[in-house]
């Protein structure tokens, strides 16, 4: 077994995702460039709000709770339209706005379609987050397909896997990841569960592994263990397991998560921190060199039992590792090599329900209350408030590090806020 607070110090600042290597002034992802929610380059404000800092605000048509994602001068997200005339349908678009004005640059519909279930009052049928590698840009709506464009606009392919039975009717809204030339595609729900790698050119699959999981929100993390081998790793009622990104094998699994998991895994140094707080609470750290069942052995380097996150994932963010307990704002943050407590289920001003998952970014952790309000933190041991803000709507989706700015999508509008 490694030592996983070596691991950490060597790790230093490490990456431990895949999905874009060289660190970048953007956002590709939701989670960031590599999958733990920060960004290595991002100086974005402490302070803002609609009278500070706020240099574009643009109305967004539609629903959608998607994050919004930075590639060079564009920033894309994702919304659901409501055709007029057409009773239930709805227009599923890709939008992209200039990073610099906010401007729209172009506007795609993808498909065109009337839900065949129905979802949460808080959700929406545009959850899942867009991502990009640069040169393409994927827009995933679950049932509605997946769809790929260059970034200017122009399709390229689409790719219609069925549709899904999601439990108690709770909608969709995992997002699918970039690993090299494949895109991993997680596809749990109520009928038989898949999860899929495509070849990210052309959308045709590359392999496909069943899964013996129920309805989970997770999205894939791509990490490499100590051994070299690269991993999927993803939640799961059932289990928390790894996979082999090559050949889509499972590697190893680790029952103890609670029931319709939401929260995405982080990872740095060899070890993966998967966790669920819905109905119970479990969080646990991972040795990604174990193999088979892990449960029990010594690949489980320490498990929590409670304050566990439920919507919002973990922030791993150096060797210390942020997470609030269940949809509240209480948040602990622990040494990620030992699970030792730095503090606990601490409330923190502003932030009392949470959907939007900590990022962090030049020394401090950004907060997202579902009102709109966002605290921010020292990304330190100790809880120290350094600003407390409001951008005057409710805010679901992970704002988005980036450059100079933060990008904020609310219920009605994009924003973005920079230092004045």
């Amino acid at each position: 077994m490694h030592d996983p607070h070596m691991a950490l110090v060597a790790g230093g600042l490490l990456l431990a995702g895949v999905m874009a290597s060289p660190v970048r002034a953007d956002w590709p992802h939701w989670r960031g460039d590599g999958g733990n929610g920060v960004s290595l380059t991002a100086k974005p404000p402490v302070a803002f709000g609609p009278d500070r800092g706020l240099r574009w605000k643009t109305e967004l048509p539609g629903r959608g709770s998607s994050s919004p994602v930075v590639s060079g001068e564009r920033v894309f997200v994702t919304t659901a339209v409501a055709m007029e005339g057409e009773q239930g349908a709805l227009d599923f678009r890709l939008l992209c706005f200039d990073r610099r004005t906010g401007r729209e640059a172009w506007s795609r519909s993808c498909v065109k379609a009337v839900p065949h279930e129905g979802t949460h009052e808080t959700n929406g049928f545009a959850s899942a987050s867009p991502c990009t590698d640069g040169e393409r840009v994927y827009a995933h709506f679950g049932s509605r397909g997946l769809h790929c464009f260059t970034l200017a606009g122009e399709p390229l392919w689409t790719r219609d896997f069925g549709d899904m039975t999601v439990r108690n009717g709770f909608g969709e809204g995992s997002s699918p990841t970039l690993a090299g030339d494949l895109i991993v595609v997680p596809w749990d729900h109520e009928g038989p569960s898949r999860l899929y790698a495509l070849d990210k050119r052309t959308g045709k699959t590359v392999w496909e592994t069943p899964r013996d999981e129920p309805t989970c929100w997770a999205t894939p993390l791509v990490v490499a263990d100590a051994g070299g081998t690269t991993q999927v790793v993803m939640n799961g009622q059932n289990a928390a397991r790894g996979y082999d990104l090559t050949t889509g094998k499972e590697l190893w699994r680790c029952g103890g998560q609670t029931v319709r998991p939401c929260a995405s895994a982080v990872a740095a140094g060899g070890t993966a921190w998967i966790g669920s707080g819905f109905r119970g609470a479990f969080l646990g750290a991972f040795d990604l060199a174990g193999r088979g069942d892990l449960a029990g052995g010594p690949h489980v380097l320490w498990t929590k039992q409670s304050g566990t996150p439920d919507v919002a994932s973990p922030l791993l963010s150096g060797n210390r590792l942020f997470y609030y307990k269940e949809k509240s704002g209480l948040l602990t943050c622990v040494d990620a090599a030992t699970g030792a407590a730095h503090y606990e289920t601490a409330r923190v001003p502003g932030v009392a329900r949470t959907y939007a998952s900590p990022v962090a970014a030049d020394g401090r952790v950004y907060l997202t209350d579902r009102s709109g309000r966002i605290t921010v933190i020292a990304d330190a041991p100790a809880l120290e408030v350094l600003a407390e803000n409001d951008v005057g709507e409710g805010v679901d989706a992970t704002p988005a590090p980036a450059g100079e700015s933060l990008f904020v999508r609310g219920e009605r509008h994009l924003f973005r806020f920079a230092a004045d």
